[in-house]
């Protein structure tokens, strides 16, 4: 059935220079593949590159994407390719992340696939480190690392640590709401992800946590406590402009997982676009709608601009059921205090009942 999209588009650490090995020039298929989209990256593609080439694991090939750039990421991959035979580039027309990472899943060679985002850093030891967490647990498909947060400059940002679990229980238990796999720092089974289905465009800026809900079910994950990854935290990036679609599909792929795990064929499988907020209840059974409204007022609670501009009548809607919620009240101050008397106001009508 054609869906109208709910929300959203339509249908640190510092590596330094550390030795690289030297390169294998292997006629078979090497252990591991490193994908790589990038789209307009230019002022940080090339230190994420070296970042990959300076591993001490050094076995790979390294697909690169670039995904329609117009600034001068092409030109830079193009340069790092003619450097290292290491690296495959694809150059083509903008299709958007999740259409990049299935493309570079069919291409890669190797069994074993590496995550690597386009403004971020690797360790020298990241690969190393991973494969070797493999090798000695075979029954374990997926290993994350946790990550460190760097600014625009690659200086370190002093930020609260995210502790993420590091064992497959852990993992189970924070499933729903906490933190668990940094999409950056992750190695999965190649064949597990494509057996999975591969990421699903209807979840798209949820695509990464989709995933993880799906591969719970048939591989055992885990995470390495320390931060082998550095994310890149500057402003308009795309986690933070698309803050409202990502809680929505977040909240939807959970319902989508508790269907699986109770023996329901997946409600979205391969449709193109989620339901809308309304027709939630009548796939997935009363109180349906509720719980993703929920997801996504708190997890934009602190974003008021976000709010009102894109999840304006799913706001109310919520304030009207949860009337008690004190939380709510403060959210209408801060939309008060950001100028938008009228919009507070309604709010304020909501939660009191009128």
């Amino acid at each position: 059935m054609d869906r109208t999209p709910a929300f959203g588009p339509p249908c640190g650490l510092h590596t330094g220079a550390a030795p690289a090995m030297p390169i294998l020039r292997n006629p078979a298929a090497p252990p591991l593949s490193v994908a790589m989209s990038v789209y307009n990256a230019g002022p940080y593609v090339r230190q994420a590159i070296d970042s990959i080439l300076n591993q001490t694991f050094g076995d790979f090939e390294l697909l690169i994407v670039d995904d329609g750039s117009t600034d001068e990421s092409p030109a830079i991959i193009l340069d790092a390719a003619a450097r290292d035979p290491r690296i495959r580039p694809i150059l083509r027309e903008n299709r958007g992340l999740v259409a990049s990472l299935n493309q570079m899943l069919h291409l890669a060679r190797a069994p074993w696939v590496a995550r690597m985002d386009a403004d971020d850093l690797c360790a020298p030891t990241r690969f190393a480190r991973q494969m070797d967490f493999l090798a000695q647990n075979p029954d374990h498909g997926i290993i994350g690392t946790e990550c460190a947060t760097i600014g625009p400059d690659g200086a370190p940002l002093a930020r609260p640590p995210i502790v993420r679990p590091t064992t497959h229980a852990g993992l189970i238990d924070a499933l729903e709401l906490r933190p668990t796999l940094n999409h950056n720092a992750v190695i999965y089974a190649r064949a597990l992800v494509l057996n999975a289905g591969g990421y699903r465009p209807a979840f798209a800026h949820a695509e990464d946590y989709d995933l993880w809900l799906r591969l719970s079910q048939v591989t055992r994950m885990a995470n390495l406590a320390d931060p082998l990854v550095s994310y890149r935290v500057y402003p308009g990036q795309v986690s933070d402009r698309h803050l409202i679609t990502q809680a929505y599909n977040a909240g939807v792929a959970w319902l989508c997982h508790r269907a699986r795990l109770d023996g329901w064929r997946d409600p979205v499988g391969n449709d193109s676009c989620l339901p809308q907020v309304d027709e939630l209840d009548g796939i997935f059974g009363a109180g349906a709608a509720a719980y993703v409204r929920r997801r996504v007022i708190e997890r934009a609670l602190y974003a008021p601009d976000a709010l009102t501009r894109e999840a304006w009548d799913m706001l109310l809607t919520h304030a009207h059921d949860n009337p008690g919620d004190g939380r709510l009240w403060r959210l209408a101050g801060r939309i008060l205090r950001a100028g938008q008397p009228l919009r507070a106001g309604r709010l304020s009508a909501a939660l009191i009942g009128a």
